[in-house]
């Protein structure tokens, strides 16, 4: 089985544009494909998985990756699967972010001479004359198609903005320019950037004749992926100081029934082989199929010595009175107490255990959350100040577990 045959029967491809030459170059080693990156954060967070892994199984197998960090695009902001403008940047934001971005994308990809590269689109776009570009490459868009693209459809009745219309046209560019100066032949993206894609492919061809070898492929679950690095309470991001190595592997290790063995398909690098046999697990047996997926992506991400802790610490917590020393924690501080007491509703907020108090006040009533091992009823339940001196582990539900100290 070749890489591209492994990418299908992973659930990874859904649209190519030219699946012979593709399947050819990424079999053979010969494809030099982008992926591209907005710097939205200063951490990649577990929704970029998808395309992170991507990257690192077609290295593997010869290819070489280019990560298209989009400090010049971020200034525009993309509009797919969106429902108001993007906030805007300043440019010291976005260098930061693209910073970040590289030293945790080195987990995945090697970078060096020969291998993967790293560039920004704010090095040749933000160098553009507006009119060299209606000029250069304007004609090559017909407003007709782009208004048809779904990632602009979606926003014509709440209003779209002239600013956010042009990222299509940078995005292709990004193409254009980068298979000029690199020899990119390939591009990935999600299935919502299908649209973007298409563009950047018709200008290469427009610009330099239909023999010029540009192609497309999107991930078949890359816009759900983009879902999968949000919770309740924020995201889960792949750097340890904004999700713990326990929190991210905790994260994993409650997905749904449903999705566990799709997840482990796409997402980890265990054989094809061993997955396959996992498909009639049912039960119990999923909750070890969910144990395999949290540590091998916890190993992925931050090493296989702290996907041993966390994994550790998980068990030994469902099992009762496990170490709770490298569980999510909060160091509450005085303002936190109302005469020394703070109420088990405004403990669970600060926590981010619950998004409101309402929310915190459902979860008691249901029976639903514990303190140290012992079930709150009471919604108007208080601790005092030095209950917190050795620590209150709060659990939340089944699985969820954090301690609170002051």
């Amino acid at each position: 089985m070749g890489i591209y045959e492994e990418l299908v029967a992973r659930g990874l491809i859904a649209q190519v544009t030219d699946e012979k030459e593709i399947r050819e170059l990424v079999n053979n080693g010969k494809a030099v494909f982008y992926i591209g990156f907005d710097p939205t954060a200063d951490s990649l967070h577990v929704g970029h998985f998808m395309a992170l892994c991507l990257m690192k199984r077609l290295q593997m197998a010869g290819n070489r990756p280019i990560a298209l960090i989009g400090g010049g695009t971020g200034y525009i902001g993309d509009p797919s699967g969106r429902s108001d403008m993007r906030s805007m940047m300043t440019p010291e934001t976005i260098q930061h972010n693209c910073d970040c971005f590289k030293e945790q994308m080195s987990k995945f990809i090697e970078f060096g001479e020969g291998k993967a590269m790293m560039v920004n689109n704010a090095d040749w776009l933000l160098k553009l004359n507006y009119i060299d570009v209606l000029r250069d490459v304007g004609h090559c868009f017909s407003v007709n198609n782009m208004l048809r693209a779904e990632c602009y459809k979606q926003r014509m009745e709440k209003g779209l903005s002239f600013l956010e219309f042009n990222y299509m046209i940078m995005q292709s560019y990004d193409f254009y320019h980068l298979f000029k100066e690199y020899g990119c032949n390939m591009q990935f993206g999600g299935d919502d950037q299908w649209s973007n894609m298409l563009g950047g492919t018709e200008l290469i061809r427009r610009k330099l004749g239909k023999d010029a070898y540009a192609m497309t492929i999107t991930l078949l679950m890359n816009s759900e992926g983009k879902k999968m690095g949000k919770t309740a309470n924020g995201a889960v991001w792949l750097d340890p100081k904004k999700t713990s190595p326990y929190e991210f592997y905790q994260y994993w290790r409650n997905v749904g029934d449903d999705d566990v063995l799709k997840c482990i398909r796409m997402l980890t690098f265990l054989p094809l082989e061993e997955i396959d046999k996992m498909n009639d697990w049912q039960g119990s047996q999923l909750n070890d199929a969910k144990d395999i997926l949290a540590f091998e992506l916890t190993k992925l991400v931050h090493g296989e010595d702290e996907a041993s802790k966390a994994r550790d610490i998980s068990k030994s917590l469902f099992a009762g009175g496990g170490d709770s020393a490298d569980m999510p924690n909060t160091v509450l501080t005085d303002e936190n107490f109302t005469d020394e007491k703070i109420g088990v509703l405004d403990l669970m907020v600060a926590g981010g255990l619950a998004a409101s108090k309402g929310e915190a006040r459902r979860l008691v009533q249901q029976g639903g959350v514990s303190a140290d091992g012992e079930k709150i009823t009471d919604p108007a339940f208080t601790f005092d100040k030095n209950a917190f001196t050795e620590g209150v582990v709060i659990k939340k539900g089944k699985k969820v577990f954090h301690k609170f100290t002051v």
